[in-house]
């Protein structure tokens, strides 16, 4: 039982280590096959509207309640896999570029959600520290392509596509012969259609869905934009040369030890509590953005990044912990999946947004929009009082 969760743990940092592989090689790919700019907006788009679809899909079926959650799990992270493996292939175009990513989203559905479902399936009190380090994984997971690309830098940049999809393999391979069926399983027998819909008839779900959903808003831009910022600070003064891959993955990575931080906090604080104080700091990271993007102090302006790396990503474990222990016990995988499609759908309404406004806004204002998901989302939390938040869940049952 001690080591169901660092199998899991390890298994979602080698899996989702798939969702930022392109965004790590975007420069080669542009220079390869001449692409414009914002084919980063497209690319990352893409992979979120496979992760889109996949959700739905995974939802309205309940695949995650009826099935086997560890199968579904190694399942996915073959395909997923695989599909990531195909931008390797010679010849391929922008379109099948933009298809491979769509359909390595779409697998990454029964990864992400799937991995939180199996630890509830393990953890009720302690389901909170449990996802404090299932996201903080994902935090790794999704900046570790940037790290891989500066150590082979002088290597072709397919390695990355390679190492990434044996990682999935492995990782999917462990919780298929490591990670059973846990004590709090309940099977759902039947597909029923709606099942996933059936938590939002709570006002407390609802809530706490609506302040994950603004959280999202801000969250896999900000991740998508740190190397354009890197790079575009590295454009303003031509005498300073970051490592934008480098800088790129500790900045994102920062935010798997908030994660964990976070959920140390609610331990005595409560989930909800520490959610708002986050999405609150994040919130005026996004405003505060034009100060300090352009800074004549590339230490004040790195460490900004940091600040707003570890703040814009620990509520998350909390915001799932939240909607888990408020959804109804027989759809939680379906309610927790439902949650995730609607959230990384807004994920692309913002990326696009802000890549839109990159033409026409000055780029050390464009981040301050970022702030109007947080914005909502705490609004929505501060109306509902009646959010159960469970903050003794420091031991494991």
């Amino acid at each position: 039982m001690r080591l169901i969760l660092p199998i899991i743990v390890v298994s979602q940092f080698f899996c989702t280590s798939l969702w930022f592989a392109g965004n790590s090689i975007i420069s080669d790919i542009t220079k390869e096959l001449n692409l414009d700019q914002h084919f980063l907006a497209h690319l990352t788009s893409a992979i979120q509207f496979g992760f889109i679809a996949g959700t739905l899909v995974f939802a309205i079926l309940s695949i995650s309640d009826r099935f086997s959650s560890s199968l579904v799990f190694f399942i996915s992270s073959i395909l997923a896999g695989l599909f990531n493996l195909g931008i390797s292939l010679n010849n391929i175009d922008s379109t099948e570029i933009l298809l491979f990513r769509f359909l390595t989203g779409f697998f990454l559905a029964g990864i992400y959600p799937v991995g939180m479902k199996i630890a509830s399936d393990y953890y009720q009190t302690g389901l909170g520290k449990s996802l404090g380090f299932l996201v903080g994984a994902l935090v790794v997971g999704t900046a570790f392509p940037h790290l891989l690309k500066n150590f082979i830098i002088d290597f072709p940049w397919k390695y990355v596509l390679y190492a990434t999809t044996t990682l999935s393999i492995i990782g999917g391979l462990s919780v298929l012969l490591f990670v059973p069926h846990g004590p709090y399983r309940k099977v759902g027998q039947k597909i029923k259609l709606t099942a996933f819909l059936r938590g939002f008839k709570n006002q407390s779900f609802r809530s706490v869905s609506f302040g994950y959903f603004g959280h999202m808003w801000e969250l896999y831009t900000f991740w998508a934009f740190v190397p354009v910022m890197l790079s575009s600070y590295n454009h303003y003064y031509a005498g300073i040369k970051l490592n934008v891959s480098l800088l790129s993955f500790f900045i994102i990575a920062s935010g798997a030890v908030a994660c964990v931080f976070s959920g140390v906090l609610s331990q005595y604080f409560g989930a909800k509590k520490i959610a708002s104080l986050s999405l609150f700091l994040s919130c005026l990271c996004c405003i505060i953005s034009p100060f300090f993007l352009f800074s004549h102090s590339s230490i004040q302006f790195i460490a900004f990044l940091f600040f707003w790396g570890l703040v814009v990503i620990a509520d998350s474990p909390l915001f799932s912990t939240l909607v888990a222990q408020n959804a109804p016990d027989e759809s939680r995988g379906a309610s927790l999946t439902i949650v995730n499609c609607i959230g990384f759908s807004i994920t692309i309404i913002s990326i696009q947004f802000i890549n839109l406004l990159s033409d026409k806004i000055n780029a050390r204002y464009i981040y301050m929009f970022l702030a109007i998901g947080p914005i909502l989302g705490l609004v929505s939390l501060i109306r509902n009082k009646t959010v159960a938040s469970y903050v003794n869940w420091g031991k494991v049952s």
